[in-house]
């Protein structure tokens, strides 16, 4: 008898760890409803790369878009266009930014988690143009030296998809401003802990060439 009881406990621990285990595509299905869930929440207006192009690679704040870049997965709001130029093929240069950082899993608009805007200590990474394709890794870094793991100096993939599309000048003349952007950004596209958790991110980041 005693061995039957122990074999049904058994049964019922294993059947309940069965149960709890995630695969990859449960993972990323509940990032997919997490990002859904925030789109809406947020009233976000999604348009197509299509529309996107065909409206000047602008973004309507208005409307709150947001286009969903193809490649990449990527959801992203131009806040602001930047002045100067946009970084040119075979250039390379050091790039300013500083950012706002939202777990979309866990966090609500208006609570930051782990990076903030900071004048005193922005971001820094160097950023090379090749073709279209932008390679980056950082310099100096709240996120190099606290945050993103593994001592990797890697900067996350999707915070380079908007520099196909802004300016990173360095403001001269009053009424110029540099760029900002909002992202949203699948774990595909993210820094190491939001690839390991399969989570993503909203950010609100800015750049400019460093003077």
């Amino acid at each position: 008898m005693k061995k039957i009881l122990f074999y049904i406990i058994a049964a019922i621990v294993v059947f309940a760890s069965c149960n709890d285990y995630e695969t990859y595509g449960d993972q990323k299905e509940k990032e997919r409803n997490a990002i859904n869930k925030f789109i809406a929440d947020s009233s976000i207006m999604v348009i197509s790369e299509d529309v996107f192009t065909q409206n000047g690679c602008k973004t309507d704040l208005s409307r709150n878009e947001f286009v969903k870049l193809d490649k990449s997965g990527v959801y992203m709001q131009i806040v602001r266009q930047g002045c100067g130029t946009k970084l040119q093929n075979g250039e390379t240069a050091n790039l300013v930014c500083r950012c706002k950082e939202y777990n979309i899993m866990k966090d609500t608009i208006g609570v930051v988690t782990s990076l903030a805007y900071t004048a005193a200590c922005p971001d820094i990474m160097r950023v090379t143009c090749t073709t279209g394709t932008f390679t980056a890794s950082f310099t100096k870094a709240i996120a190099y030296n606290m945050y993103y793991c593994y001592n990797s100096a890697a900067v996350p993939a999707g915070w380079l998809a908007p520099l196909t599309y802004v300016n990173v000048g360095v403001p001269q003349n009053e009424g110029e401003e540099i760029a900002k952007v909002r992202l949203i950004v699948p774990h595909s596209q993210g820094h190491a802990i939001a690839t390991q958790n399969v989570t993503p991110y909203y950010y609100e980041i800015t750049f400019q060439r460093e003077a």
